[in-house]
């Protein structure tokens, strides 16, 4: 039967069921008012329907015998469908699927289970992040034996974003925090009459731990996010898929010009917070501890050795490499959906500032045995 020739939806009863009904005719959109008559005179004992001599089934003809099954009481499972029609009849039945959601089980078991799951996912997790370390470490190497695939644009405007951007709050925090640090070492020892050792307290926190400690978390919820949402909006407007289908590589475009970009700007930015926390400490000691300027600054200058600095400068690098991977993996994996990019984005930032705080927990261990 074709198209232009449709023929009109029936039934009639199973004559081995009384209560079957098999359809017949083209339960389509063109005969939108005859299904729902057809489906309105169904005798009231119907128990299922036999579909597998429908002629041509759509969207509507679907959604119309799941109402009916709906307002009948009958089970939509017994109905019997052509095989070339069941895969939309599949799709539309999950789509429109009101049964209640599974409720959650408690005990033992199932929290186990869900431990089980959540290890699982953390293991997938840490091997897809190794495996986009790699693929984008080949990628750079890549650049020195073909340079005009580095995008020096896109790579400076990220440093600005990323770097220059971020100054001002990076320098506010850490000056606080270096104020707040010597405020309290002060009143502990001033109990034993050793205040003056808060400029070690200060600055040896500073140079090594608190500087890119604090401005790795900084970054990792500021940077991150942004690298997320960003490439994750891309990825939901389809824009990657268009990069591949234009023979680019995402990960040139998008990705080494974060990663260099955070390279670059990440050590500088410890560096101010690192000034900016031993101001901080300056300040309290000045107006508040009764140290000058000048003898604080001997001070500091007589007991601080430069190894600290190269400490804390050293593991920016890294946290840098971290915390660019992380946004910009999550990035790629979004789904499309705005549920999706938000668990994705709330993902990049819990994982890059967790990794941070244990990478610095095990450089600061490893480099106390080192004597470092």
């Amino acid at each position: 039967m074709s198209a232009s020739d449709p023929s009109p939806p029936s039934f009639a009863p199973d004559d081995r069921d009384a209560g079957r009904q098999v359809l017949a005719g083209q339960w389509t959109i063109e005969q939108a008012q005859a299904v729902g008559d057809q489906l309105a005179s169904m005798p009231e004992d119907t128990r299922a329907l036999d579909a597998t001599g429908v002629d041509r089934l759509d969207s509507l003809g679907v959604l119309q015998l799941l109402r009916f099954a709906r307002e009948r009481g009958v089970d939509f499972q017994a109905f019997e469908f052509h095989p070339d029609h069941r895969a939309l009849v599949a799709v539309i039945d999950d789509v429109t699927d009101e049964r209640l959601p599974r409720p959650r089980e408690f005990g033992v078991r199932e929290a186990l289970a869900r431990l089980g799951r959540a290890v699982a996912g953390n293991w997938r997790e840490a091997r897809a992040l190794l495996g986009f370390f790699g693929e984008v470490l080949v990628k750079m190497l890549r650049l020195v034996r073909d340079p005009r695939r580095f995008r020096p644009t896109a790579t400076v405007f990220h440093m600005e974003q990323v770097g220059l951007d971020a100054v001002p709050l990076v320098a506010l925090l850490c000056f606080l925090v270096g104020a707040v640090v010597a405020f309290l070492g002060a009143n502990v020892l001033r109990d034993f009459g050793a205040t003056i050792f808060v400029v070690e307290l200060v600055s040896i926190a500073f140079l090594r731990e608190f500087g890119v400690l604090l401005t790795a978390i900084i970054l990792a919820g500021r940077t991150a996010s942004a690298f997320t949402a960003q490439i994750g909006a891309m990825v939901g407007r389809e824009e990657v898929d268009a990069m591949r289908t234009l023979g680019l590589d995402p990960v040139d475009l998008l990705v080494i010009p974060r990663v260099l970009a955070l390279l670059v700007t990440l050590p500088l930015l410890t560096f101010v917070a690192m000034m900016a926390g031993l101001l901080g400490g300056l300040t309290v000691g000045a107006f508040n501890l009764d140290i000058p300027p000048q003898q604080y600054l001997a001070r500091m200058q007589d007991t601080m050795s430069l190894k600290h600095l190269w400490v804390g400068l050293g593991k920016a690098p890294v946290f840098a490499l971290v915390i660019s991977l992380i946004g910009c993996l999550e990035g790629l994996q979004v789904k499309g959906t705005a549920q999706s990019l938000g668990e994705r984005t709330t993902s990049s930032v819990v994982q890059s500032i967790s990794l941070v705080i244990v990478l610095d927990a095990f450089f600061a261990i490893w480099l106390m045995e080192m004597g470092w």
